[in-house]
């Protein structure tokens, strides 16, 4: 009982939290907006910070250059001083197996940020919310200190799909060969250096092994940065000192400012409140989603139709699978980790849902050959409010087709950047000339039609109308993907 009142609970406040976010976005509008417009508008807005969340990767190369180029160097900044600085840092100190000692380089490293990271906190304290709950989970389980949940804001500014120049993956950075070592699976359509949970267990693992080696958390921090290699060899240059401090200077220069950069982190999260931080939590509570184990291979573009929820927030819940697809494999199960409320739903038309998808399967096109045509090569220049998942559905390819077509490292794109697509159909999204109003009226004849109301979907018509398959709609109606608008008329017989 006391279970399901607390996830009740949970419930309620992520959805009190969401109507807040909702309703303290500012949006200017003419004087004769009607209320339905302005909640479609703030919707909108709060779908272009999901898109953010999934594809910018700007924050995470900034954090990450900051370790690497770390300068000491005394901070102007009077709202925070030095003695105040020393009794928290003390307080920290008595309350944390890390070594928190005041020093001039690590009130130099907090000043800086506290002066000129305020946005990126705030980013990064929004995000928290939802992955801190699952780290101190999997670090308690392991007996291991909870502030260690921090590292992963050093290493990956808390984004799942995070990617370094020499290839370290995921919320934790694990390299390829590190990550097959404590059981993470990397293959075609699964990375799962970037799943939140498996990659957590795997880094609170490493951490305690490196532990079991130092005895010393200061040094398990950056060996597990550097490797333990480079920190034995820097104890030995040292002529055997063992304090992180001590042997800094003959530390590689990232994990130089490695521990730096994580106290900081350790120390502004903490205090956040004291120093004003405005925390907007637009991001999912942990408590609102469950998983389902798949028994049949099933996209996430599928999934997101027949459930009829953003496939966006399927991507930010489910970043482990590559190329969004669940693969179904005899010796491994794979999980889809939904919103709580959805769950339900997708439980109930199982059967439906993976028949649906598998015909879906069936029905498609075998993917594009290596040599193209010319003729199906587009030059497509990127728009306000593009992004890649948003231009591959429009152009029916994937985005890892897309950024391999285009040698695109990220996901990040700029207003007028230009893309090579080469899609099945070029011209599907070019504009056409209005045809004549008499050969529309013709086409139209003699065929029923249905009228789409709020909160429709394709899934949903289509169990409303006896006889009308999902896949009817999409054809009679030239119909892709789920985009539907209150008002649109749909052929529903031909």
């Amino acid at each position: 009982m006391k279970c399901r009142l607390f996830l009740f609970l949970g419930v309620l406040n992520f959805g009190l939290l969401q109507a807040q976010n909702a309703d303290s976005l500012t949006v200017e509008t003419p004087p004769a907006i009607d209320s339905v417009q302005l909640r479609i508008l703030k919707v909108e807005k709060l779908e272009e910070r999901w898109r953010s969340e999934l594809y910018s990767n700007t924050l995470y190369d900034t954090l990450t250059n900051a370790v690497s180029s770390q300068t000491y160097e005394a901070v102007y900044y009077p709202e925070l001083p030095t003695d105040t600085l020393k009794k928290r840092l003390a307080v920290l100190d008595a309350k944390t197996p890390f070594n928190i000692g005041y020093n001039p380089s690590l009130e130099s490293v907090i000043k800086g940020y506290l002066k000129n990271r305020k946005q990126s906190t705030e980013t990064l304290l929004s995000r928290s919310h939802y992955y801190f709950p699952m780290f101190e989970a999997v670090l308690d389980k392991h007996n291991l200190p909870l502030e260690l949940k921090y590292l992963a804001v050093v290493e990956s500014a808390l984004k799942p799909r995070a990617k370094s120049r020499v290839g370290a993956t995921g919320l934790w950075q694990f390299m390829f060969a590190t990550g097959k070592q404590y059981g993470l699976e990397v293959s075609s359509y699964v990375d799962e250096r970037c799943d939140p949970l498996r990659s957590t267990n795997a880094a609170a693992e490493y951490l305690a092994a490196l532990y079991k080696i130092f005895g010393d958390w200061d040094l398990a921090l950056a060996a597990y940065n550097s490797g333990p290699g480079n920190v034995t060899k820097a104890i030995r240059r040292s002529g055997g000192y063992q304090n992180y401090w001590n042997i800094r200077p003959f530390l590689p220069r990232e994990t130089a400012g490695y521990l730096p950069a994580f106290l900081a982190t350790l120390y502004l999260f903490e205090y956040a409140d004291a120093h004003g931080f405005q925390v907007e939590q637009n991001q999912p509570a942990m408590i609102a989603t469950d998983t389902v184990h798949v028994k049949q291979m099933i996209a996430l573009d599928q999934i997101a139709e027949l459930t009829d929820t953003k496939i966006e927030v399927l991507q930010y819940l489910n970043p482990s699978y590559k190329l969004d697809i669940i693969p179904v494999l005899t010796h491994k199960s794979y999980a889809l980790r939904l919103p709580l409320a959805k769950v339900g739903d997708f439980i109930q038309n199982e059967t439906q849902i993976y028949a649906t998808a598998k015909a879906e399967f069936e029905a498609r096109e075998k993917p594009l050959p290596q040599f193209f045509e010319i003729d199906s090569k587009i030059r497509y220049s990127v728009k306000s409010g593009d992004y890649l998942g948003k231009i591959a559905r429009n152009f029916r390819v994937r985005v890892s087709q897309i950024k391999q077509w285009n040698g695109l490292r990220t996901n990040d794109l700029k207003i007028g950047q230009r893309l090579t697509i080469y899609s099945r159909n070029p011209t599907a999204y070019t504009p056409s000339k209005p045809r004549p109003s008499a050969k529309r009226s013709k086409n139209t004849t003699n065929k029923s039609t249905y009228l789409v109301k709020p909160g429709d979907s394709l899934w949903s018509i289509s169990n409303k109308l006896t006889g009308i398959s999902l896949q009817n709609l999409k054809d009679w109606n030239d119909i892709w993907d789920s985009h539907l608008k209150p008002g649109m008329m749909l052929i529903i017989s031909n």
